[in-house]
């Protein structure tokens, strides 16, 4: 039996293209092995958000000729569409493809077996135009799943890559989302999460604005699906209508990403993005008028040109205004070919880094300062099949996206149950019980 090797960098979207890749495969009879073993075919999807993603990418694509000289090695995604030249440049790659085409992968990988070559085209951005329908089939777990629903993005922010390596917004079909969350559940998933390049454009390349709030209308009708989620969405596409269904729909997580990135007035003007401090707050106010117990979590960039000692300052002032319940922070890292490389007044690494670490505090505070809210009361929860590796617990998320820590036995697993949380175990857990 042929075997195939696959290294996933960058986002869960890339994730999930991997395993659906990874799917193709095993319908032709492949066997999926660590990337570490002898396989025939390599696999990297790549990642260029930042320069150090897209030398990684360089790295492993070189890795794995070193691993097998005779295997086949395929460089695939967002690196490959940005930089086609460049990445041709990369000793021991036998296939090229971007972000489109790739779920022709294994025709590829037959093609060059047979004649020591793929006639493969990489579209320029402007010629994705089709939202390529990847599904993942073999689950790795089965009480969670990703469900892609979009793909591209035409906001242009100035330290982001992704528009030019994901092509504009291309939204998939709702009879194929509806089809495959159907699929899922049949297969005993209780949640899913729809997420994409630029999820809160879902539908706008068809022109209709409330295309992702009748899409959640539908799912919330399958039986046996218990949570949906949002993966994150940019705070100026959250409708009156999206509120009203999470107010109301208890299938419905109360729980919205809304990346902030900086809450300083210059810099979120530096960065291109598509509101001010004042419409950020006005929104999460609204929010949370309807929906008491929302998690809203949030990105932060630090660091980023111009930041200086003050607009730090403001930002993290704003940040715990906001009162987030979880950070995600980021050091800006320079990615070539966006505006924000460019800019004067780049940021030391050493001043990065003690901006960091701050934020990183702060998180833990909020984190806690959310926890202490909901000790105490009762919520919602799907008991997953991993347990925690510390404490080796059963586990789960509540649905305003506390992660809760069970000492019951495995019967549970798979089951939405109703659990009373006790007290903090840490900043990232909540010690529970089954009600």
């Amino acid at each position: 039996m042929a075997k195939v090797a696959f290294h996933t960098l960058g986002c869960k979207v890339n994730h999930y293209e991997s395993e659906a890749m990874m799917d193709l495969f095993k319908k032709k009879g492949y066997e999926i092995v660590d990337f570490n073993e002898l396989a025939d075919v390599y696999v990297v999807n790549s990642c260029t958000v930042t320069n150090e993603a897209a030398r990684k990418s360089r790295q492993l694509a070189r890795k794995a000729r070193r691993i097998n000289p005779e295997a086949i090695v395929a460089l695939v995604g967002c690196y490959t569409q940005v930089a086609p030249e460049e990445v041709k440049g990369i000793e021991g790659v036998d296939i090229f493809l971007g972000t489109s085409n790739r779920s022709h992968i294994v025709e590829y990988v037959e093609e060059f077996q047979k004649l020591g070559m793929a006639n493969v085209e990489i579209l320029k951005r402007q010629e994705l135009s089709e939202f390529e329908d990847l599904r993942v089939e073999s689950l790795q777990e089965t009480t969670r799943a990703y469900v892609k629903i979009e793909e591209g993005c035409n906001q242009f922010c100035s330290y982001c890559i992704i528009p030019y390596a994901r092509g504009p917004v291309r939204s998939r079909e709702p009879g194929s989302v509806i089809e495959e969350v159907e699929e899922l559940v049949d297969k005993g998933v209780k949640e899913i999460i729809l997420t994409g390049t630029h999820l809160g454009a879902y539908g706008t390349d068809w022109g209709k604005e409330d295309s992702l709030e009748k899409l959640i209308v539908d799912l919330l009708e399958i039986d046996g699906l218990e949570h949906i989620r949002l993966s994150s969405i940019e705070v100026t596409e959250i409708t009156d209508g999206i509120i009203d269904i999470i107010a109301s729909e208890n299938k419905l997580c109360p729980h919205l990403h809304l990346p902030l990135q900086s809450g300083s007035e210059k810099i979120l003007k530096l960065m291109r993005r598509p509101y001010d401090k004042a419409e950020f707050r006005a929104v999460v106010e609204k929010i949370r008028k309807r929906i008491e117990d929302i998690a809203i979590t949030t990105d932060v960039i630090v660091g980023f040109p111009g930041e200086d000692e003050a607009a730090f300052q403001e930002g993290y002032d704003f940040v715990k205004e906001i009162a987030f319940s979880r950070l995600h922070v980021f050091p800006f890292s320079k990615r070539e070919g966006t505006p924000a490389a460019r800019m004067k007044e780049q940021i030391p690494a050493e001043q990065k880094k003690v901006y960091s670490s701050k934020m990183l505090q702060l998180n833990e505070e909020l984190m806690l300062n959310y926890q202490k809210r909901f000790i105490g009361t009762v919520r919602p929860l799907i008991v997953e099949e991993n347990r925690d590796h510390e404490t080796n617990l059963l586990t789960g998320m509540t649905d305003n996206y506390l992660r809760v820590l069970l000492n019951e036995d495995s019967s549970y697993i798979g089951k939405l149950v109703q659990v009373r949380l006790l007290r903090s175990h840490s900043h990232e857990a909540v010690i529970g019980e089954i009600v």
